[in-house]
């Protein structure tokens, strides 16, 4: 199917939350499957534990606070790893030792798209995190992810230090949960309807062609 309309899609989702970054994967085989549509994908914040201070805290007590124990979470760990691991993806819970806010990371995220390249910080972010076990709430460790990107290490430090964008990211956050946005990853396909959850990927490419489809008979 040939379009010349790009398919907008909007995804709001966090960088800590695991069926994110299955999502993101899915999302991308999705526009493998349509390679003929031209698509645009817009990435937006969202705080999925905003009560999260903005040092971090530790894995254990995050994993106490938000589900009771950390036992209680390995079988949820479990299936999410497998999940992950179907997608090519290494989800390595052991490695992660901090629970960081996720304000910083959402800031690099905006930045990273004033050079187009959203998409590949978030995905550097979510490797560095659910691979590497990185503590993303290390200013040092933001810096250097953003440096292998493309982006100005000194600039991204003295941003990183400033409260530059925290007001415009957390109003952008605040307003996908006023919006009703319950549950990440939501994809949201040329704001006429949005579907939660890291669907399967023959799904999301059936919406971008129904969208594409129905944007081309309204010319």
């Amino acid at each position: 199917m040939a379009t010349t309309n790009p398919v907008r899609i909007d995804v709001v989702s966090d960088v800590v939350c695991p069926w994110c970054f299955i999502g993101k994967a899915r999302l991308e085989k999705a526009l493998a499957l349509k390679p003929d549509i031209p698509v645009e994908v817009h990435w937006h914040p969202y705080f999925l534990n905003d009560w999260i201070p903005p040092e971090g805290m530790s894995r254990e007590d995050y994993l106490t606070t938000k589900f009771g124990s950390v036992d209680r979470y390995s079988g949820i760990a479990q299936r999410v790893s497998a999940a992950a691991a179907a997608e090519g993806l290494v989800y390595d819970k052991d490695k992660i030792a901090r629970q960081p806010n996720t304000i910083d990371c959402h800031r690099l995220i905006r930045w990273a798209g004033g050079i187009g390249k959203a998409a590949e910080m978030k995905q550097k972010l979510m490797d560095l995190y659910f691979t590497q076990g990185a503590d993303l709430s290390n200013r040092a460790v933001l810096v250097e992810a953003a440096a292998e990107i493309g982006l100005d290490a000194e600039d991204i430090r003295t941003a990183l230090a400033s409260d530059q964008d925290v007001a415009a990211v957390t109003q952008e956050a605040q307003s996908a949960k006023e919006a009703g946005i319950e549950g990440v990853p939501c994809f949201i396909f040329g704001g006429k309807f949005a579907v939660s959850g890291a669907q399967e990927p023959e799904y999301l490419a059936e919406a971008i062609e129904r969208l594409a489809q129905a944007s081309d008979a309204a010319e």
